[in-house]
């Protein structure tokens, strides 16, 4: 006599107990390991040696031991039709950038553009955060996945995010506070910035 089939309740089961079993499983991730190791280990191994170069490049390590690993140099306002430069300076002072406010057409389309250095270790999963407060309230909140990259202290690498609208409207017009940060998968701080936004009519309004 054949075994009747199992009904489509009982596949989801076995599905649901398949899932518990690969979760249960005792999974450590290795050890994280500096530059300086991972350059140091199978060095006698030409192809792996080759293939390292290729990930990480031959750029030695930074020299200056009291540099951070991640330097954020600055952020930028990417606009075709703005008038001018919207750039801040983030090597210098901070607490000037929100006492003077960039000034955006509601309704343009635009980007950020954050440029950072990496110095002296792989930094894995790195995070742009923004928040939008108007009046104290938060307004918006965007998290934008930057990645994972290797030391090149010589070189500035850069981060784009997706294009976005400003807003528009007569009760869209007005200044934004906005808190910025540079995090990682360790929940790094590696800068925290804030800056200000004026929405308005037109540029020159």
């Amino acid at each position: 006599m054949a075994e009747p089939d199992p009904t489509p309740e009982q596949l989801a089961a076995i599905a649901t107990a398949n899932e518990e079993a690969d979760c249960a499983v005792n999974y450590k991730p290795p050890a994280q390991k500096s530059l300086m190791e991972i350059q140091e280990m199978d060095k006698d191994d030409d192809s792996l040696r080759k293939y390292k170069e290729a990930l990480l490049g031959k750029t030695p390590v930074c020299a200056d031991p009291n540099a951070p690993n991640i330097q954020v140099t600055r952020m930028t306002l990417v606009c075709d039709s703005a008038p001018g430069p919207l750039v801040l300076d983030l090597q210098g002072d901070l607490e000037n950038f929100k006492k003077n406010p960039f000034v955006l057409k509601e309704g343009v389309e635009y980007k950020i553009k954050v440029n950072f250095k990496v110095n002296k270790e792989i930094v894995s999963g790195l995070k742009y955060i923004q928040q939008s407060f108007r009046k104290g309230v938060k307004v918006d909140k965007s998290d934008y996945m930057v990645g994972s990259y290797g030391p090149k202290p010589s070189e500035e690498y850069e981060f784009l995010t997706s294009a976005e609208e400003a807003p528009k409207g007569m009760l869209a017009r007005g200044t934004y506070n906005i808190k910025s940060k540079f995090t990682d998968d360790d929940k790094h701080d590696h800068l925290s910035w804030e800056w200000s936004l004026s929405i308005k009519k037109d540029w020159k309004d």
